[in-house]
């Protein structure tokens, strides 16, 4: 299975966070499971964090990227065809961060793992 971790899945996982639900700790410790991060959770942690609204251990160009090696999640790129289609979604949800990775999970057939409830009105798979 290919897991797109949404932004606070990412920062509760690398924070051993016991909001984790217990099918998501299952999931992700799956032996064929595939674990990802979009650059658009970096961007919106980096935007966040520079606002001063996002606190992190350290600053995100740091700390991104040592938590994701150090927890074996892979980065995934923003493609055009899952911008374009972040476009064209319905506007279930008012977040652009979060409706393009919706778009990344359906153009990649990736299951996103995500507690926020609006995120399951698309056609995505959704795991929490």
């Amino acid at each position: 299975m290919k897991i797109l971790l949404d932004t606070c899945s990412f920062l509760w996982l690398l924070a051993d966070d016991t909001k984790l639900s217990k099918v998501a700790m299952d999931a992700l410790a799956a032996r064929d499971t595939e674990v990802f991060l979009s650059t658009a959770s970096a961007w919106e942690l980096s935007i966040k964090y520079a606002s001063g609204r996002m606190p992190l251990p350290e600053r995100p160009d740091t700390f991104i990227p040592r938590g994701r090696k150090l927890s074996g999640i892979r980065s995934l790129e923003i493609d055009e065809e899952s911008a374009l289609l972040a476009g064209r979604l319905s506007r279930f949800h008012a977040d652009p961060f979060d409706r393009l990775l919706v778009a990344q999970a359906i153009v990649h057939g990736m299951t996103i793992l995500t507690p926020d409830r609006h995120i399951g009105l698309y056609a995505v798979r959704v795991l929490w």
